[in-house]
């Protein structure tokens, strides 16, 4: 996604005693070596206090936490009663309280403030964590008392909720091994235990790439095109790093204006083939073995589970359900696309060419050539837009269509504790004005920050038992800075990542679950688009432009005629835009179809699906191979295509609200069900109900103003 959603389920609930990680405190001499990360916390709403916590802490509170954990499904497993729901789903559920606590924080903060030592400790804990998955999932005393339940649950007498839960815990078990005989078990735990250290290889050695390219330029001419807020941000980078002259960076906030503007091409050349080469160049960062690796394991493990393909084994749990679905969604929206990106190229082409140009066009020209053919097409500037969104606004204008659709109301809070200090925090409040949630905007790019946006949890919903919990939810971004005396503005790109991103952490806050491994973002994989991507499409519609679009100096709404401009050239570039998408979807699904990577070459693989779909070379899939985290170091991979198949429901349900009025109350109360069930129900029977029909695949195509 524009975003990533990471780390599921935390529970952040009152510990039953306080304890330090790796022995009791019940004394005033053991009192002071409390680890705060295992310890009530006495911040508002119990929210993790970021103030206390220390890098050395976590690794023993790690292993205090997959202790207490392994304790309670041991509880489970030898209990002598028969087999309950209580007794064995409900008690799954509510065991590792405090290890979704440690984790849920660690892995946060390692993605967004993350340090050496921190990675050190991914390292450390990652085989610790699947150690103790293995435990869980291969214990056949353990799974037998969940086949007991599923095998009876005709009889049980259960809700929707808990019948989807259960099931989900018998194929979880099912793929976690638990079928396999002894051997087999070990040798899956091993597997899993290199993906996992692969994955974070993976992840380190792009994060340190993308850090090790500098662009310095000490000649003024060289920025030449440059808007002056570009030059300022690039003066103050070097600033910081103590350099002379202007920094640029791999950032998206440096190197993409600067690709949009430079007159220097060949500076263009070098910004570009450096972004895209992320992960595969000739050094110690390079990840075309660790990739190959990570393939060979992947399909290892799916042909141990019965599957023929590593793609076969992740879709079977999907809305689409198999690659060959999936497939033909992509193919139907490609052939759409490169049709109109083809028409694309000629018209920059000619751009080009009228301008005495003696080159062809290139991937590092389409950015420059686009900007210049929607001023001269639409009269449309970037930096006659950007004025008007500055991210304070475009945060609140998020917030307030929210107040309008479902109720909510955000309150600024000062007194829950941050982790970094551009981080901004908000109660929400739901229509009754009861506390509904947290949320953390965490919007600039730092050193220790990765690259992208996602929403991620400190703490997900819990309502069970004597347990109700309301979730804590993060937005992290990376956008432009505030410079100098100008705050930080956003372009209609990241203004929608805005939008998006928060699109999910509504989908985090409204849940309305009671089990946590369904509540929130918690659903199948090619559904949890659709809540980010349905919230964009307010984001430019006239109403809400002209409630938060405010010019940052004199304070003036955005006029008629900008927003006219806007709407006008809403679908321009829109073939680039959908086959860079498309084409990183279709490497995805793919490279997980094949069933032998014994000599697999992923740059030579990049240049064959070049040839078999007719990508043209002017275009750059949107993720190269050896820089897609989201397959290589999330949980994407055979999941990229969700973007898409969810754009369909996503593009669909905005034309019913466009239909009956876009805060129409009656649609907008339907759709709220939708954010609230979370997994809870079957997403496909409850979109029908929500909609009246099934979802219309043309509807993406019109969105995108690829046909009519």
């Amino acid at each position: 996604m524009k975003n990533k959603i990471v780390y599921s389920i935390l529970i952040l609930t009152t510990m039953l005693a306080i304890t330090s990680c790796g022995k009791k405190a019940d004394s005033k001499e053991t009192e002071k070596s409390i680890n705060p990360l295992c310890a009530e916390s006495s911040a508002p709403f119990g929210a993790p206090d970021f103030s206390l916590y220390k890098t050395s802490d976590y690794m023993p509170a790690f292993e205090q936490a997959i202790a207490e954990k392994r304790a309670e499904i041991k509880k489970i497993i030898e209990c002598t009663d028969a087999p309950t729901y209580a007794n064995t789903i409900d008690a799954l559920e509510l065991s590792g309280r405090l290890l979704d606590k440690v984790g849920s924080i660690f892995f946060t903060l390692n993605e967004s403030d993350s340090n050496d030592e921190m990675l050190s400790i991914e390292n450390n804990i990652s085989p610790k964590l699947t150690e103790l998955s293995g435990y869980i999932y291969m214990n056949d005393t353990l799974f037998n008392r969940i086949r007991t339940l599923y095998d009876n649950r005709a009889n049980l007498g259960l809700t929707e909720e808990q019948s989807i839960v259960l099931e989900n815990y018998y194929k979880e078990f099912v793929r976690g091994g638990a079928l396999l005989d002894k051997k087999e078990k070990r040798l899956l735990l091993d597997i899993n235990t290199q993906l996992g250290l692969e994955s974070i290889k993976f992840g380190s050695n792009l994060l340190a790439d993308s850090k090790e390219f500098q662009m310095i330029i000490t000649n003024e001419k060289e920025l030449s095109g440059l808007p002056e807020s570009v030059r300022q941000s690039a003066k103050e980078a070097a600033k910081e790093a103590n350099i002379e002259g202007w920094l640029f960076t791999l950032d998206k906030p440096s190197c993409i204006p600067f690709l949009q503007y430079a007159d220097n091409r060949s500076l263009r050349e070098k910004i570009y083939k450096a972004y895209y080469n992320r992960g595969n160049n000739p050094n110690q960062y390079n990840n075309v073995t660790t990739i190959r690796q990570i393939l060979k394991l992947r399909q290892q493990k799916a042909t141990m589970l019965g599957f023929d393909t590593y793609a076969d084994f992740k879709m079977d749990v999907k809305m689409a359900k198999t690659p060959e679905a999936a497939t033909k969604l992509m193919e139907a929206i490609w052939e759409a696309a490169i049709k109109r990106a083809k028409q694309e190229a000629a018209e920059l082409q000619k751009m080009i060419d009228s301008e005495g140009g003696n080159f062809k066009l290139e991937g590092w020209d389409w950015m420059y050539y686009t900007e210049k053919l929607r001023k001269a097409k639409y009269s449309l500037d970037e930096n006659e837009i950007k004025p008007y969104f500055r991210l304070e606004n475009v945060r609140d204008g998020a917030f307030e269509c929210a107040t309008k659709l479902f109720g909510l109301s955000f309150v600024p809070r000062t007194d829950i504790p941050i982790y970094n200090d551009s981080v901004k925090v908000f109660q929400v409040l739901d229509e009754e004005k009861n506390h509904l949630g947290i949320f953390y905007g965490d919007y600039f790019p730092r050193k220790s920050k990765r690259s992208g946006a996602w929403m991620t949890n400190f703490v997900n919903q819990l309502e069970l038992g004597e347990y109700n919990v309301r979730p804590m939810i993060v937005n992290v971004c990376n956008f432009t800075p505030a410079s100098g005396d100008t705050p930080s503005l956003l372009n209609i790109d990241e203004t929608l990542t805005l939008f998006h991103e928060f699109g999910h952490a509504l989908h985090g806050m409204m849940t309305k679950a009671h089990y946590p491994s369904v509540s929130g973002t918690n659903v199948k994989h090619d559904f949890v688009e659709l809540f980010s991507q349905i919230y964009e499409h307010w984001a430019m519609e006239p109403e809400v432009l002209k409630r938060y679009a405010k010019h940052y100096k004199t304070g003036e709404t955005i006029p008629d005629a900008l927003i006219e401009k806007i709407k006008r050239a809403s679908h321009f570039n829109s073939g680039f835009e959908t086959t860079e998408l498309v084409a990183a979807a279709l490497l995805d699904m793919k490279m997980h179809s094949l069933t032998d990577y014994t000599d697999f070459d992923c740059n030579e693989f990049e240049k064959q699906l070049r040839e078999e779909i007719g990508f043209i070379p002017q275009i750059e899939y949107r993720y190269r191979t050896c820089n897609f985290a989201h397959i290589f170091n999330s949980g994407y991979s055979v999941g990229y295509y969700a973007y898409l198949w969810a754009e369909v429901l996503d593009a669909d349900a905005f034309e019913l609200f466009k239909e009956r009025g876009i805060f129409d109350a009656t649609t907008a109360k339907a759709f709220q069900h939708l954010l609230e069930m979370g997994g809870s129900e079957d997403p496909m029977t409850q979109y029908r109900k929500f909609r009246g029909a099934e979802p219309n695949p043309q509807a993406l195509l019109r969105s995108r103003g690829l046909i009519d």
